[in-house]
């Protein structure tokens, strides 16, 4: 299981989030405290953030070593600013390699995707039938190996094939779809899942079998005031609330949260 967190609110550097907190990401990286599975997210890292250019892509910034061994972070952090972050912290499901193209974010226009789970037996279960349901654009989008990545595909071919879909709904459609696909396979799986674009985050905690892997939600905190944010794990003593099971939400640039829906 990895960890993920997303970002809304002002403008902050990247590193208030990745060094500087009690429970920083780095802190998370070595020593988490709510991992299901493994005891360290030591297969890779990535971070995603948005420039002050409007209608642009998201800068991304993956690694494939472990967040503590890369010498250029830090600098990068101090320097890099946004008021919308993602970062996830790879625990490698087995048999899965640990190389950039397996890294998140993953990125599709203004959009980020993060996600912390896995799918059951991926090769022999839903590798290829979600191959399958994919469009032209999502199929040529995959460059790695991961569930992850195939979960993201099978969002971008919701999008792509339905070019008026608000994100939130495509995320829905997504992940009805692929609890269909497992529970029809007889297999696990579980999505948290946290996506961006400039001015909004859309969030999902999803299981189709058990309790879901940890997620917390915090809004206008003490040490970020105006702001939004989820995690895996709070990053510092403050009023987190665990995200409920199975429920969708969307956090729009005014910081309102709407429940979008509960999927079952």
């Amino acid at each position: 299981m990895c960890r993920i967190l997303g970002y809304l609110g002002p403008s902050i550097s990247l590193d208030q989030l990745v060094f500087k907190t009690e429970h920083s990401l780095l802190h998370q990286s070595y020593q988490p405290r709510e991992m299901k599975s493994a005891i360290l997210n030591a297969d890779g890292f990535g971070l995603g953030w948005y420039g002050d250019v409007p209608a642009t892509p998201p800068f991304v910034y993956r690694n494939p070593l472990p967040i503590w061994n890369d010498r250029n972070l830090p600098d990068l952090c101090r320097y890099a600013r946004s008021p919308t972050i993602l970062a996830n912290l790879r625990s490698a499901t087995e048999q899965m390699p640990v190389e950039m193209s397996n890294c998140q974010p993953f990125a599709y226009q203004q959009m980020m995707f993060v996600h912390n789970g896995l799918i059951e037996n991926f090769y022999k279960s839903l590798y290829r039938p979600i191959r399958e349901q994919l469009c032209d654009v999502a199929y040529r989008s995959i460059a790695g190996q991961t569930d992850s990545e195939h979960i993201f595909a099978l969002l971008v071919h919701h999008l792509e094939t339905q070019p008026n879909i608000d994100l939130a709904e495509a995320l829905q459609q997504t992940i009805v779809k692929l609890s269909d696909m497992a529970d029809k396979a007889g297999v696990h799986l579980s999505a948290n899942i946290i996506l961006s674009t400039a001015e909004r985050l859309v969030a999902l905690r999803f299981d189709n079998q058990q309790q879901a892997p940890s997620l917390y939600l915090l809004k206008h905190s003490k040490r970020f005031p105006t702001s939004v944010i989820l995690a895996s794990e709070p990053l510092f003593e403050d009023d987190w609330q665990p995200y409920p099971q199975s429920q969708l939400i969307s956090v729009g640039a005014n910081l309102s949260i709407e429940v979008y829906s509960t999927v079952a």
